[in-house]
């Protein structure tokens, strides 16, 4: 097995990566906007069961509407990301499609249909059931697609931090211990949290584009101001909790992948009492020479920060990319050892299961096969490192790691901005308002006029555009927390257990670069399709 594995052409590797990505991405593009407008148009439909008010109603048909194109484009991506996973990793799902097959399965069994069902009814049902079902299909359906992004964000995690499993040599495969300690890994939920969390954010900058477009426009003023409102408490509410659940994920990450934490920040060289990296100079174009210098050059820092970020301890120690390839002491007092040793130990696992298997072939007594298991169990934990063949391939790409939190990071500060200003001037809050209105005037961002005589609930024209900005920039803050976590556990695609050019099938090069392109087209052409869509129909308006 160790030999057929290391001579997969690496071009099969490089295009099997890119055409998982490319479809991951695209999918991604897709739901976060689904699971942000799930809540919005939920609380329009919610505000028009207590009010009975028909402005909510079409309120909610219209959301629900551009939820509807959205939703319909994320299925046909997501179901074509899974079968990848049978078409380019066989190799991984051999080996762990026990686990990771049981989280897709119950997404696929349970929030898919629950989906499919509810929201049938939520568009066809407003005349055929009660007011109150209807809403309850409303929010099932949201619910559906959260329990849907729960499950695959479940299987993920496990990628990131395998737990709730045990080889098999029999059968060569890991086999699942315990269900409950996969679904509800601390991992899987501090990962759910964030992910989710942060869509609710594209969904609100979504909707405040779309009704700052009707401003401007100087039509569906009321539905374009009363949307903005909810959107702009749903964003603010979200924003400051995606940093709240980020600053949560960045503690597991420190404690079950300090590679990926120490590619994040650059940090070469660790210890306590370490501060977070506001900008430095990494090249973005190649990786930089961490065993020869201190840190990167023009370093700016917030000082004792990351050291709180990993640990919740100012003084808290962090190890850096050397220490963790020469192994380093963990502030419990385990020494974790080097990459050198984890690589000798993985090879010492790997053949103790080939001597383990040509022996039971053979018809070996027991005690021979006891004692090959039991030095196959004292090495399988580093049973991945085995497939390593220099032990710099453990250290992510760090140029990708560092700009992309970066970016996530930086915007979501933005976001955070931008919804408490929208905010402040969409309730008109007397004082409050007053204040950030003179303050905008001083800055040349409003009239004088307009600072001392608002409108009630108005939003200035350069906010309005602002708003429009803001929709690739929240996709561009996604896109690039899904490339930390992807990037970040880079070379595994299952963490210390198998290598991403173990996990890949024996396919020529050559034809998975076609479906690459293939499918860069079908997802483009789609993506294209759907902007199309929605744009028509925000031209069209709610009455349409």
């Amino acid at each position: 097995m160790h030999n057929i594995l290391l001579s997969i052409d690496a071009g099969t590797i490089d295009w099997s990566r890119a055409q998982f990505a490319l479809t991951a991405i695209y999918h991604w593009l897709f739901v976060p906007l689904t699971l942000g407008l799930a809540v919005i148009m939920g609380i329009c439909e919610t505000i028009y069961y207590r009010k009975r008010d028909d402005f909510w109603k079409t309120a909610a048909q219209f959301w629900q509407r551009l939820f509807g194109v959205n939703f319909a484009m994320g299925v046909a991506t997501g179901i074509i990301l899974e079968f990848e996973f049978g078409t380019n990793w066989s190799n991984y799902s051999w080996f762990v499609g026990d686990i990771f097959g049981a989280p897709l399965a119950v997404e696929g069994i349970v929030a898919f249909f629950m989906e499919s069902t509810f929201v049938a009814v939520m568009f066809f049902g407003w005349h055929k059931v009660s007011a109150g079902f209807h809403l309850a299909s409303t929010w099932l359906t949201g619910l559906g697609a959260t329990i849907s992004a729960w499950w695959i964000l479940v299987a993920n995690a496990w990628m990131q931090y395998p737990v709730g499993c045990t080889f098999n040599p029999d059968t060569m495969r890991n086999e699942m211990t315990s269900f409950a300690e996969v679904a509800l890994s601390p991992f899987a939920i501090d990962k759910f949290c964030h992910t989710v969390i942060s869509s609710w954010i594209i969904g609100a900058v979504f909707v405040c584009a779309v009704s700052c477009w009707y401003l401007l426009r100087k039509r569906e003023q009321r539905l374009a101001l009363e949307s903005i409102r909810i959107a702009t408490v749903v964003g603010l509410i979200a924003s400051l909790g995606a940093a709240a659940t980020g600053h949560k994920s960045a503690q597991s990450v420190g404690e079950v992948q300090p590679m990926k934490l120490a590619a994040m920040e650059a940090l070469y060289n660790g210890g306590t009492d370490q501060g977070l990296t506001a900008v430095a100079w990494v090249n973005p174009l190649e990786q930089p020479d961490y065993a020869h210098e201190a840190e990167a050059p023009l370093k700016v820092e917030m000082p004792y920060a990351l050291s709180f970020m990993a640990t919740n301890d100012l003084h808290g120690y962090v190890p850096g990319v050397n220490d963790i390839l020469n192994g380093y002491t963990r502030p419990d007092g385990t020494q974790e050892p080097s990459v050198d040793e984890k690589m000798h130990r993985g090879r010492i696992a790997i053949q103790a299961l080939a001597d383990y298997r040509k022996a039971k072939a053979e018809g070996a007594d027991k005690d021979s096969l006891d004692a090959q298991l039991s030095l196959l169990n004292e090495h399988m934990p580093y049973f991945g490192y085995g497939y390593i063949r220099n032990r710099d391939e453990v250290v992510p790409y760090i140029p990708v790691n560092f700009w992309a939190f970066r970016t996530m990071v930086g915007l979501g500060c933005l976001f955070i901005a931008f919804f408490a200003v929208l905010l402040l001037l969409v309730f008109n809050i007397p004082f409050v308002s007053l204040v950030s209105r003179r303050l905008m005037a001083a800055l040349g961002l409003l009239d004088e006029t307009e600072a001392d005589t608002p409108a009630s609930g108005s939003v200035p024209v350069w906010l309005c555009w602002a708003a429009i900005a803001m929709v690739p920039l929240a996709y561009i803050a996604s896109e690039s927390g899904w490339l930390v976590a992807e990037f970040g556990r880079q070379p595994w695609t299952i963490q210390d257990m198998l290598p991403t050019w173990a996990a890949v099938s024996d396919l020529h090069a050559g034809s998975v670069a076609l479906t690459f392109f293939i499918f860069l087209i079908l997802f483009t052409t789609m993506l294209a399709v759907e902007i199309n869509i929605l744009l028509k129909q925000i031209k069209k308006g709610p009455k349409s």
